[in-house]
């Protein structure tokens, strides 16, 4: 007994550096930078717009039980938690883009270690767990849109932490009580629909692994304890907003995505395939490997969960019609899990497949290639993003050569290397590429602060709505056609028209006062305003 008490402990002071380390190194790398560049459209606009409205209302106004948008239009896209959280950082950090990033990101950090305690519930090695974390760590989608002010971060995590409750549930059957928590939580940030999905997942997992926890009164007592919230809360807003509440919250923004496109996003079924064949690499070279070793695994509970996890999700967003690349994000946990079987089994027998020392080696030539070509071929050089792949290039290289003399430490040698090329890929300005789709929005919101009254709604010939120029400007930019322009411009009521003549004709304005120039943007009203 005594020696089993030495062992315990120094299992449990190995499991807890390793942890402190995974999420230390996870906290720097989704945190570094996330001050540098503005919000994004759509969600980032979105979530910070709602945030600043809960951390701006009157007390009594209860409008963090009631969220709004704008000018107090409710809002009913999503449950709030993520929304109070980041309200809760404005109130302490002021509204800024790393106060409005930072909560996001600290729940994606925290989905690191939690990948490593998922893996040292279901592997004896912990070799596996180690590797499944470090993948987990250096997926860019996983780093880069867990950075973001966005749910699908925070959904990951709650999602790890249900998991590794159920699996600890096995042994003590208290821990169950997470599980449920953890789904509920899931309910008040993305929504029922997605607490279904994943609920699903663990319930299909339990049945097929050990189907007597399914009797377990901890079980359903967590998913009760858990539900009650998000439940209570669609109830005060069915109470307080009637039917239209449930048509558009339940309705169009949830269960009609399943058959009908949001706003024309659609794709073919297996967009989500290319998107994690995108946004993978390297580690997707040791993925066919552990999705094989599930298989052939699929008796032990490792086995059952990653092909349930990764199958039953993948095949649920791919079949549904409305197509975004941050839906596929819970799945990359799963995925982890497999990599790191994979990786696992090449640190301890020492082998590596062909196929990953041709594919390793034709990555590391388009990484010198691309370093070549942004230091001295392209018309703009770009040393920032050179150095990155320069840095990837050589990491690549030295991993090459290991794993053609069949050396394992290649693994800690992509792993590293992609870690500190994320680091500086984090630190320029080039991870948020949608920024670089439309016109910078900061100027153009700098002018409308400026120019219009506070709470003035302002009408522009820009084809879609922009959330982020609306939470900059702190105005409702209102997208129209030249006719409903022109319209405007003859009533009795002053408007303020925001035009680009880039974009379309500007229409006949007679009599108009130019308030300001910035960006191709013409911000205009009547003379008599």
């Amino acid at each position: 007994m005594k020696d089993e008490a030495v062992e315990d402990s120094r299992l449990f002071k190995r499991d807890s550096l390793w942890l402190i380390c995974l999420l230390l190194a996870a906290v720097m790398l989704y945190t570094s930078g996330i001050e540098d560049l503005p919000l994004r459209d759509w969600d980032e606009g979105i979530v910070a717009g709602v945030a600043r409205n809960i951390w701006r209302a009157e007390p009594g106004t209860q409008t963090w039980l009631y969220p709004t948008i704008n000018y107090g239009e409710p809002y009913w896209n999503k449950p709030p938690l993520i929304h109070w959280l980041i309200a809760l950082s404005y109130r302490l950090f002021g509204v800024s883009e790393w106060s409005t990033r930072l909560v996001p990101a600290l729940l994606a950090a925290c989905s690191v270690p939690l990948v490593y305690l998922i893996a040292r519930e279901l592997f004896p090695n912990l070799s596996t767990a180690i590797f499944s974390a470090l993948v987990y760590l250096t997926l860019l989608p996983i780093a880069r849109h867990g950075r973001l002010a966005m749910l699908d971060g925070a959904i990951a995590c709650w999602f790890c932490l249900g998991v590794w409750c159920l699996l600890r549930g096995r042994k003590r059957n208290s821990w169950l009580l997470g599980t449920g928590i953890a789904l509920g939580m899931i309910c008040l940030t993305k929504g029922i629909m997605m607490g279904v999905l994943l609920g699903g997942i663990i319930l299909l997992f339990t049945a097929w692994d050990s189907p007597k926890l399914l009797k377990n009164p901890y079980l359903w007592a967590g998913l009760l304890l858990g539900e009650i919230p998000a439940i209570a809360w669609y109830c005060l807003q069915y109470f307080h907003y009637g039917t239209q509440f449930l048509g558009i919250s339940l309705g169009d923004q949830t269960f009609k995505r399943i058959w009908s496109p949001v706003s024309t996003i659609s794709g073919p079924p297996w967009y989500y395939l290319l998107e994690i064949a995108k946004y993978s690499l390297p580690w997707l070279i040791f993925l066919p490997h552990g999705v094989k070793l599930a298989w052939v695994n699929r008796h032990l509970s490792w086995g059952k969960l990653t092909l349930v996890w990764t199958g039953v999700y993948l095949l649920a967003i791919s079949l549904m019609e409305t197509k975004l690349p941050w839906y596929v994000i819970p799945v990359y946990p799963g995925l982890s899990l497999l990599i790191g079987v994979s990786l696992g089994k090449v640190w301890h027998k020492k082998q590596s497949a062909y196929f990953w020392q041709i594919f390793l080696s034709f990555i590391t030539l388009i990484c010198w290639l691309g370093s070549v070509y942004y230091s001295f071929i392209a018309p703009v050089p770009q040393i920032d993003l050179a150095l990155i792949l320069l840095v990837v290039a050589i990491s690549f290289t030295a991993a090459s050569v290991l794993i053609w003399l069949r050396n394992r430490h290649f693994i800690l040698i992509i792993a590293g290397g992609f870690y500190l090329a994320l680091l500086l890929l984090f630190n320029s300005s080039h991870w948020l590429w949608e920024l670089n789709n439309d016109f910078p929005v900061q100027p153009v919101a700098t002018m409308l602060q400026a120019q219009t009254p506070s709470l003035e709604k302002i009408y522009t010939n820009h084809p879609y709505f922009r959330p982020s120029l609306e939470f900059y400007s702190d105005r409702l930019v209102i997208p129209q056609s030249n006719e409903q322009l022109e319209q405007l411009w003859q009533g009795s009521q002053p408007a303020y028209l925001l035009i680009n003549s880039d974009i379309l004709p500007v229409p006949k304005l007679e009599g108009k006062q130019v308030l300001g120039n910035v960006v191709s943007w013409q911000l205009i009203t009547q003379i008599n305003n």
